[in-house]
């Protein structure tokens, strides 16, 4: 699957698109009705919404005789020789194409189906710089919902599996690659639950080598770190590990600095940080933060780098935080305020407020999560919203704090676990 030149996808798309063209216009000519010519959008950095009835003749292998014969009275030759010629752009049109229509563009043949499965769709598009952030988030016990910020769209996801101590146990979740892991504990041991958006399934996935719950975790492309947490023993640990989505394993990396639980963690100008936290007497307040490179794979501590949350803060959620641009980004839920991190002076300055109708119990029960360029605060409006959930969003690109509400359903009232998946 060979990048074609874009001489040749120039032609190809210049061909299809005056093909689409003379087709519309016989139509107007014969039922003497306005209508307006479907075109191939011009390819660029970023999904774009394509005529589906287009793409969806162009892509068509050559070798799918059983396609071609369902499509056989809809298709012209045309149309089915351009894409028996331009396989390479036909693979290069899919990359272009919004994700959410890879289950539609899937049933066209088995060797679409194959390719969206086996990720190397994906794969090419991390390759190009295409990247879709979609939100995940669980306001049911086993029922996970998705959503595209870009398209409005909303994806029901399977149920997890049925396992009753799992569901009420203390959870983190987690995006990475291609996949949502769910850390828990079953009746005996901890187990993680994992969710592969290429099949669509929850399976049992890789325990880290040291198991833990209560950790601060981040992730970056087809790669996450875990940092400090609780064993099943209850020790406060410092222990970090690095998860590769590809090869499904965990890697022990140095330990930090500070045993630290309930802390928060986030990527930013190509480092792992961990801020916050309780310490390992389980009550005080840690504001320190700590830094990791990844190239020397050595620790840094920031002194004072989160600020203190007052009394009885080991029994507030883990601090809310996102990082959009390299700018860091917090939800005071106290005070229902938004700050953001000033790197230089190591301080923070308040830009403004949650979304109005937002509510928490100390901090649980609300996302507030980077999806892509957008910062976005997914929670229910309150006890007596009758289950409600809003999902509010805000890109920073824009201009001053402003939130935009994307999306209203009616599917609980309490978030329980929020991932971000970018792919």
């Amino acid at each position: 699957m060979a990048n074609s030149s874009e001489e040749e996808n120039q032609r190809a798309c210049d061909t299809l698109r005056s093909i689409d063209v003379s087709k519309n216009k016989g139509s107007q000519e014969g039922d003497e009705k306005e209508a307006t010519p479907e075109k191939l959008s011009k390819l660029s950095d970023e999904p774009k919404e394509v005529g589906m009835r287009t793409v969806m003749a162009f892509l068509i292998l050559p070798q799918d005789q059983e396609n071609e014969q369902i499509h056989e009275a809809e298709i012209s030759d045309d149309i089915l020789r351009i894409g028996k010629l331009y396989r390479d752009l036909s693979i290069n049109v899919l990359q272009k194409v919004s994700r959410s229509d890879y289950g539609l563009i899937a049933t066209l043949n088995s060797s679409f189906r194959s390719l969206i499965r086996s990720g190397e769709l994906y794969k090419r598009r991390q390759e190009m710089g295409v990247v879709e952030h979609w939100i995940y988030f669980s306001c049911n016990l086993g029922q996970w919902e998705g959503y595209d910020p870009n398209r409005g769209r909303w994806m029901k996801m399977p149920k997890m599996p049925r396992d009753d101590c799992f569901m009420y146990s203390d959870k983190e979740s987690l995006g990475v690659g291609t996949d949502i892991l769910v850390f828990g504990r079953a009746i005996t041991a901890p187990v993680v639950y994992g969710y592969s958006l290429l099949t669509n399934t929850w399976s049992s996935s890789v325990e880290m080598n040291i198991p833990r719950c209560l950790f601060a975790s981040a992730s970056i492309g087809g790669i996450a770190i875990v940092a400090g947490g609780v064993d099943p023993r209850g020790k406060v640990l410092s222990v970090a590990e690095l998860y590769n989505s590809e090869t499904r394993k965990w890697e022990t990396l140095p330990n930090m600095h500070t045993e630290r639980r309930m802390s928060a963690g986030f990527f930013m100008d190509g480092k792992f940080y961990v801020i916050g936290g309780i310490a390992e007497d389980n009550k005080t307040e840690i504001r320190s933060g700590e830094e990791y490179d990844l190239e020397t794979k050595t620790w840094r501590t920031i002194p004072d780098m989160f600020p203190s949350r007052g009394e009885e803060a080991y029994m507030d959620s883990p601090p809310l935080v996102a990082v959009v641009d390299n700018v860091l980004y917090s939800a005071d839920f106290k005070e229902h305020i938004i700050r953001r991190y000033v790197k230089e002076t190591n301080k923070w300055v308040t830009i403004g407020s949650l979304p109005e109708k937002t509510s928490s119990m100390g901090g649980w029960g609300i996302g507030f999560r980077a999806c892509g360029n957008r910062i976005m605060v997914i929670g229910g409006l309150s006890s007596v919203s009758g289950g409600i959930t809003e999902i509010n969003s805000w890109i920073p690109a824009e201009g001053a704090l402003q939130w935009n509400l994307l999306a209203r359903r009616r599917i609980g009232s309490f978030v329980i676990n929020c991932a971000v998946m970018g792919c």
